[in-house]
């Protein structure tokens, strides 16, 4: 299958995350949308579109008087997300876990798309199929609101995010699903549970630097994105 293509705000926003972790703006240096238009060499459009996602994701912040600039620390905007996933995704898992436990084919079936993707070296497949995973387990919930405030965490662009923060190996990405499927499979719910948020514990973990994130293979994709559109400086 063909790799879908990407967006240039999300070339744009990988780009920007890139610099920000190479040191080239530090805390609470501005961003100005011209001068990334022109290093990118396109209109201003699409780096609002990209400065607003890292907005939500965290990174940055914008003020009235003062523009858009860079959070202090960034990292704490990431870390927030996860702590704010791992409680949502927990209490899906205690409400759905009855529901899948019965089958739980579909769910297999999403980790088994996330291990080819990783195999074949594919981020953006790796991102959708867990994102397709996590959020079969929230729909079988049947809580319309947790469904609603998780949908608003922009999880897909906050996984592929992490993609580019952290140097994780897509095949680990991809399994560190399955004890969650092993444990809703067995209908333990409190396992379940725990599996759950020591998934995404996981990542938070990483950011804090309290374990150290496997060497990533670097997708073409990736590697074609990051010779067309080099670092801001």
């Amino acid at each position: 299958m063909e790799p879908r293509r990407r967006a240039l705000r999300h070339e744009i926003r990988d780009g920007l995350v890139r610099a920000i972790l190479a040191g080239d703006y530090g805390p609470g240096e501005r961003l100005v949308e011209m001068r990334i238009a022109r290093e990118y060499r396109t209109s201003q459009a699409p780096v609002r579109e990209a400065l607003r996602e890292l907005e939500a994701l965290g990174f940055v912040l914008s003020q009235a008087n003062r523009g858009t600039y860079v959070r202090d620390p960034w990292q704490r905007g990431m870390i927030e997300l996860y702590e704010v996933r791992a409680g949502l995704e927990e209490l899906a898992t205690r409400l759905a876990t009855p529901v899948l436990s019965a089958d739980v084919s579909s769910l297999q079936a999403e980790v088994d798309a996330m291990a080819d993707a990783a195999r074949r070296d594919e981020a953006a497949g790796v991102v959708e199929h867990s994102k397709r995973f996590h959020q079969l387990i929230v729909e079988a919930s049947g809580n319309k609101l947790l469904a609603n405030v998780w949908s608003s965490l922009h999880i897909s662009d906050h996984s592929e995010l992490t993609l580019v923060t952290l140097p994780v190996d897509l095949l680990d990405v991809a399994l560190s699903h399955q004890p969650i499927v092993d444990a809703m499979k067995a209908a333990d719910v409190e396992l379940a549970c725990r599996r759950s948020r020591e998934h995404q514990a996981l990542f938070e973990e990483m950011l804090t630097g309290k374990v150290k994130p496997a060497a990533r293979r670097r997708t073409k994709a990736a590697t074609t994105a990051v010779e067309r559109h080099s670092p801001v400086g």
